[in-house]
């Protein structure tokens, strides 16, 4: 199975080895082959001095970590993609606001992602909202910065 991974993912292992997705991401063998774009180390490193400062790794430390990364991604440079494979891709993601999207993971089973959603929430210290099939509201858990504590 491919799987496309975006910045946030990779921000996410780096600042959590531990976590469902680094563990994805190192330890699925052949399962998945996981792609991302060139542009995304460009992300990354207009991003590192606040990688280090928030994963509290040395210079070190955070560089082979992330070369450790980059061994699992086939990478693909975004300028050979056909015109019309963009344009069904601004189809698919018409009316949602890319500034509050921050990641996409898709999974076959909402166990998984929920999982990978709980792990995100932790690195960032943000809310986790589940919602059932029907809208409302299943789940939500707090992360850090919860302004009604127990």
């Amino acid at each position: 199975m491919n799987i496309v991974v975006d910045a946030n993912i990779i921000f996410s292992t780096l600042l959590n080895s531990n976590s469902n997705i680094a563990d994805l991401l190192f330890n699925s063998g052949e399962t998945f082959d996981f792609y991302s774009s060139s542009y995304m180390r460009h992300e990354i490193q207009k991003h590192w001095e606040r990688l280090k400062k928030i994963s509290k790794l040395s210079e070190e430390q955070l560089q082979i970590s992330y070369t450790h990364v980059l061994s699992k991604l086939n990478f693909i440079n975004e300028e050979i993609i056909p015109v019309k494979t963009w344009l069904a891709s601004e189809q698919l993601t018409r009316g949602i606001d890319i500034d509050a999207a921050r990641a996409t993971v898709i999974t076959t089973k909402q166990s998984d992602a929920i999982s990978v959603a709980r792990d995100i929430a932790r690195n960032n210290s943000s809310e986790l909202i589940v919602h059932g099939r029907d809208g409302k509201i299943r789940e939500r858990n707090s992360y850090g910065n919860d302004p009604y504590p127990p």
